[in-house]
């Protein structure tokens, strides 16, 4: 276990986002996992501390971490404090395929209701890959 307890870079949580302000910590913890700036082992802030960081009630981060335990991404030693994991990054990665499982299966089902046929879907996602996998500083000549 990593002693320091390192500060979060979370997006900023709005009430207006996308998600209850704990699935908001949630998501923005499972991202600096999965992403490799929180490794195994890191020490988490406090519940009161998190909470002073972010504007929320201790409740809000105490939920989001007593979520984050029960998907095994997180736990927590009486008097040690909280901390990420050895399975998190793997669980976290789990997490999010699943997710976007769930999602491209709407999608599909949005685009067929909307009157597209299979071949079109994949040419959209193709184009909607194609877009997020091109560098940004290549332009394309016409």
């Amino acid at each position: 276990m990593t002693g320091s307890v390192p500060r979060l870079t979370l997006p900023p949580l709005s009430a207006a986002g996308p998600g209850t302000l704990y699935q908001q910590i949630i998501d923005g913890l499972k991202r600096e996992v999965s992403e490799g700036r929180l490794a195994p082992g890191s020490a988490l802030p406090s519940f009161r501390r998190l909470a002073e960081q972010l504007m929320v009630s201790v409740i809000t981060v105490k939920r989001a971490y007593e979520e984050l335990e029960r998907e095994g991404i997180i736990f927590r030693r009486q008097g040690l404090g909280t901390f990420v994991a050895d399975a998190a990054a793997d669980r976290s990665r789990d997490a999010k395929a699943a997710r976007a499982r769930e999602l491209l299966r709407e999608a599909v089902r949005e685009a067929t209701e909307a009157g597209l046929a299979g071949r079109d879907v994949l040419h959209l996602l193709h184009a909607i890959l194609h877009t997020q996998t091109e560098p940004k500083h290549v332009r394309k000549r016409g």
